[in-house]
């Protein structure tokens, strides 16, 4: 074991570095996002919550990268990526509509060390997604269930419209056969028929207060902007405290 003498500053840990990764599958959530899963040589995995850097190379040597949230459960060599289709993005139309297995990106990570949920960690946990912002709170939900935590677990989940929903077939499945995962799902401007609640923005009455008896959550929101900024402000006037809530942020989203 070497130490570090005294008197000098410990070294810089290193620039992450970019590694291959190959498409192996991919299917579409809904109309306008796609599940990509990857096999990326190297990758040691991440937490529940991380995202990575994302880097297209064109033939002309033309470089694009945006950064995407992981919506797998953690897994050496393998990641998957939900994208949701930004109608003028460099990055999001390919890996939408066009991106095939065989094809290769780079990718560099994790990166993010606040909005990450750890298994070991016993508190309840409440999360509020606005649009994609599901994706990094599917990470952490789908880490729970590979886990086999037990922790209380409740999901806020807000679209525009039902086909609009990602992951709509696997929340409907785990929230029924999964013990201690709630979901509930919201719709800001069409809903369906039988809904009891009007399509309308996230309100107070949407999420669940701190009560005097219970364990206070740890609370993770991520969405658009406005989304974000609204759910919070509900939060904490439902008596949650602003050290309790994670907030994941992004532009406009559909």
């Amino acid at each position: 074991m070497s130490a570090t003498p005294v008197g000098e500053a410990p070294p810089r840990p290193g620039p992450m570095p970019w590694l291959r990764a190959r498409l192996d599958d991919a299917w579409l959530e809904t109309r306008v996002a796609r599940t990509l899963v990857l096999d990326v040589p190297g990758w040691a995995g991440n937490e529940a919550g991380q995202h990575v850097d994302v880097r297209l190379t064109a033939e002309d040597g033309y470089t694009a990268q945006r950064t995407y949230s992981i919506a797998s459960a953690p897994e050496p060599g393998r990641m998957a990526l939900t994208v949701q289709r930004v109608g003028d993005g460099e990055a999001s139309p390919y890996l939408v509509e066009e991106m095939r297995p065989g094809d290769e990106l780079e990718v560099r990570g994790p990166i993010g060390g606040w909005f990450r949920w750890d298994p070991a960690w016993p508190e309840p946990v409440l999360l509020v997604g606005g649009g994609s912002g599901v994706v990094p709170l599917m990470a952490m939900i789908r880490e729970r269930v590979r886990a086999g935590s037990r922790v209380p677990f409740h999901l806020v989940y807000s679209a525009r419209t039902p086909d609009l929903v990602i992951y709509t077939n696997e929340l409907f499945a785990l929230s029924r056969t999964t013990p201690g995962l709630r979901v509930d799902r919201l719709y800001s401007r069409a809903g369906l028929p039988d809904d009891t609640r009007p399509p309308g923005r996230l309100g107070c009455d949407d999420l669940p207060p701190v009560t005097a008896t219970a364990v206070p959550p740890r609370v993770y929101v991520c969405g658009p902007n406005g989304f974000v900024e609204n759910a919070t402000r509900h939060l904490q006037d439902l008596g949650h405290d602003a050290a309790d809530i994670r907030t994941e942020r992004f532009g406009p989203s559909s």
